[in-house]
C-alpha cells in the first residue's frame, strides 16, 4: 500500500514562474549559468549557486547556509508564496516534439523506500547520498521531485482530464520550447480519491532521482532519531515526486565511447568481437540497433552492426538481458579492461536523443577509438531487475519528461 500524500507546496507566483523555473543546476555549462544569473535576478540558480553574489566558488555547509539564506530571501520578497492546505499539483509537459507528460506532484514516503514498496533499479553512491543528505538538512527544502512511476490507473487518469479542464495556475513554455503547465488539486473528494487510488498500489518505481530519494531517506532517519516526540507524520518522512504513469514514461538509451582498445590492433579487437557478436560491417552507412541485443559500432571510419551470439551467452536473470550489461559483460570489460564503469575515465556516456551520429563525431574527431550504440531498454525491464532486487549498470537509461527546479518546492 503505497503512501502519497497532498503536502502544502511553495511555489513561485504565477507572474514570476517562468522566470524562477531552471533546469537541474548540473546541466548548465559555466557560461549558461552566468548568462542567466547575470540577466535574470528571479532564476532559482541564483538559491542555488549563492557564491556567483560575491564572484566566489562556495562550497560544503558554508554553501548550504547560504541557499538556506537566499531561499528565504525569496519567500521575504514574496517571490514564494506557500498554499494554506495540503494539494496534490497536476503537472503536464509537451516538450519540443509535442511529447506529453502529465502525472501527480506529491509527497512520497520514506518508509515505502525501506520497505521497497518504492522500488530501485540503480545502485547509489554512499559519498553522494551523505552529502546530499546534509545539504536538505541544512537547507530544509527540496525544490527537485524524485521521478516515480506507477502502473496506469483510469482512476488517477480520470482525476487528471477532469482537472485539466480548468484554467492552469501556471502556463509557460522555456527557451527549450517545452510548456509547463501547473494545477492545484485542493478539492476534499479529489484528493481522497487520489489518496485512496494511489494505497492500492503495491509497488512504485523509481524512475529517476536514486539519490535524491536514498538521501531523503537517511535524512528522514536522521531525523527521526533526534525527534524525541517522532510519530511518523512529520513532513521529513516524506520526499516530494513527480508520478506519472508507465505509458508516459520515455526511456532512451545511453551509448558508449571509448577512448582505446586497450592495446589491441583493429583486427585483433574484431576476432575478439566474433567470439560473441556475428559482425557486419556496414562500411559508411549508418546502423542504429533496431531491437534488443543489436548493437552498432563505429570504428575506424566505418560502422558494423553486432548481433549477439545467444547460443552462449547465459540469459541467466533480469540484469542479463539487459544491453548495458550485455556489452559490459562481453566486451567492455573482458576485452576493452573497463572493470568499473563509475570510475574509469576510458568510457564515456551520450544519451539516445543525440543520436547514433554524434558518437561518430566523435570518434571522427579523435577524441575516442570506438563507440556504441544500444537499443533503448523497455519500463517492463526496469520493473523486472526492480522486482529481482538487482541492480542496472551506471548510465543504462536517460528518462524523459525531465523536470525544472523551483516549481513546487517541498519543506520539512
Amino acid at each position: 500500500m503505497a503512501k502519497i500524500h497532498p503536502f502544502r507546496a511553495v511555489r513561485p507566483t504565477r507572474d514570476k514562474v517562468s522566470l524562477i523555473a531552471s533546469r537541474s543546476y548540473q546541466s548548465y555549462t559555466p557560461e549558461e549559468r552566468d548568462s542567466r544569473m547575470d540577466y535574470n535576478p528571479y532564476s532559482f540558480l541564483h538559491i542555488v549557486n549563492p557564491g556567483y553574489k560575491y564572484h566566489k566558488e562556495i562550497s560544503g555547509e558554508e554553501r548550504y547556509k547560504l541557499v538556506r539564506n537566499r531561499y528565504l530571501e525569496f519567500k521575504e520578497d514574496e517571490i514564494f508564496i506557500q498554499d494554506n492546505t495540503p494539494c496534490y499539483y497536476v503537472y503536464k509537459i509537451v516538450n519540443r516534439e509535442q511529447e506529453s507528460f502529465s502525472g501527480i506532484i506529491a509527497a512520497a514516503s520514506a518508509t515505502d523506500y525501506e520497505n521497497d514498496i518504492i522500488k530501485k533499479h540503480e545502485d547509489t553512491l554512499a559519498d553522494r547520498e551523505s552529502t546530499f543528505k546534509q545539504y536538505l538538512k541544512t537547507v530544509g527544502f527540496n525544490a527537485e521531485p524524485v521521478l516515480l512511476t506507477y502502473p496506469d490507473n483510469d482512476d488517477i487518469t480520470s482525476i487528471i482530464e477532469k482537472v485539466i479542464k480548468e484554467r492552469a495556475e501556471y502556463e509557460f513554455t522555456t527557451t527549450y520550447r517545452d510548456t509547463h503547465y501547473l494545477w492545484k488539486v485542493a478539492d476534499p473528494t479529489n484528493i481522497e480519491q487520489l489518496k485512496f487510488a494511489f494505497e492500492g498500489m503495491k509497488t512504485i518505481y523509481i524512475a529517476d532521482g536514486h539519490h535524491r530519494s536514498a538521501s531523503s531517506y537517511l535524512l528522514a532517519k536522521d531525523l527521526s532519531k533526534e525527534n524525541q516526540e517522532h510519530k511518523g507524520i512529520e513532513p521529513y518522512n516524506f520526499f516530494m515526486s513527480y508520478l506519472i504513469p508507465e505509458s508516459d514514461l520515455k526511456i532512451y538509451e545511453f551509448n558508449r565511447l571509448v577512448k582505446d582498445l586497450n592495446g589491441l590492433s583493429k583486427e585483433e579487437f574484431l576476432i575478439r568481437l566474433d567470439e560473441w557478436f556475428r559482425i557486419e560491417n556496414r562500411g559508411i552507412e549508418v546502423y542504429k540497433p533496431s531491437k534488443p541485443h543489436h548493437f552498432s559500432m563505429y570504428l575506424d571510419g566505418e560502422f558494423y552492426s553486432l548481433y549477439l551470439r545467444k547460443t552462449i551467452y547465459e540469459f541467466t536473470d533480469a540484469l542479463a538481458e539487459l544491453d548495458a550489461q550485455v556489452l559490459f559483460k562481453t566486451v567492455l570489460e573482458p576485452i576493452l579492461g573497463i572493470k568499473d564503469l563509475r570510475t574509469d575515465t576510458r568510457i564515456e556516456y551520450s544519451h539516445g536523443k543525440n543520436d547514433i551520429v554524434y558518437v561518430k563525431s566523435k570518434v571522427d574527431l579523435g577524441e575516442f577509438e570506438v563507440g556504441f550504440g544500444l537499443f533503448p531498454a523497455t519500463v517492463d525491464q526496469m520493473k523486472k531487475i526492480a522486482d529481482q532486487g538487482l541492480k542496472m549498470p551506471p548510465k543504462s537509461t536517460y528518462i524523459e519528461p525531465k523536470l525544472r527546479s523551483g516549481i513546487t518546492i517541498y519543506e520539512f
